[in-house]
């Protein structure tokens, strides 16, 4: 079935890709360097995607929903438990930076280049509002029902997790072994529970 061929070679090209991007950087990386990864030409890749901004949108895309997916997984896995759903999330939004996967590798790279590349904002900037509305939709009303509820807007607590997690991240990167890892996490989420205060009646 052509269709079906075609959506496997896409998935392909976009594996081989997100494989170059994490190792060179999207700046030392050209398509020619991921048709080879791919193994197949320099027009056949040009057949699913013309560009390598074209190609590059739908890496992100792809790391950016597996990064999501991880950290849902590691939520839902928790029995019910919001205390611990939270723990096992941020658990494994440090262990996916920690082990810095190709996906992660890939969004810092391009988050990065997107101070001098104006086309890469909205799809990043999409990033975090994604992260938000996941936050408001879980964390939140799991723990308004424990009492709970937030110090700060919503969706400013995935983005101060992942700065918080991903400037750790890079510390870890130049400076492995100076930060013990439970140690990080107990404070990671001394920190996320910072953001909650009691929801007392009359307040």
């Amino acid at each position: 079935m052509a269709y079906a061929k075609s959506e496997r070679s896409v998935t392909h090209i976009v594996a081989a890709a997100t494989r170059v991007l994490a190792a060179k950087g999207y700046a030392r990386t050209s398509l020619l360097d991921i048709a080879k990864e791919a193994g197949m030409s320099k027009g056949a890749l040009h057949y699913h995607f013309p560009t390598k901004e074209s190609l590059v949108s739908k890496v992100l895309e792809s790391a950016l929903e597996s990064i999501a997916n991880r950290t849902l997984d590691a939520w839902l896995g928790a029995s019910g438990d919001p205390l611990q759903a939270l723990r096992s999330s941020v658990n494994e939004l440090w262990v996916i930076r920690r082990q810095r996967t190709d996906e992660v590798a890939v969004v810092a790279d391009l988050l990065a280049q997107a101070l001098y590349d104006e086309s890469l904002k909205p799809q990043l900037a999409g990033y975090f509002r994604f992260a938000a509305q996941q936050v408001n939709q879980t964390l939140v009303p799991h723990l308004s029902r424990m009492g709970l509820r937030l110090r700060v807007p919503g969706e400013l607590v995935p983005r101060i997790l992942v700065a918080l997690l991903d400037g750790l991240a890079m510390q870890h990167y130049v400076d492995p072994g100076s930060v013990d890892d439970e140690g990080l996490l107990r404070a990671v989420e001394g920190m996320a529970l910072g953001l909650f205060e009691p929801d007392l009646p009359g307040t």
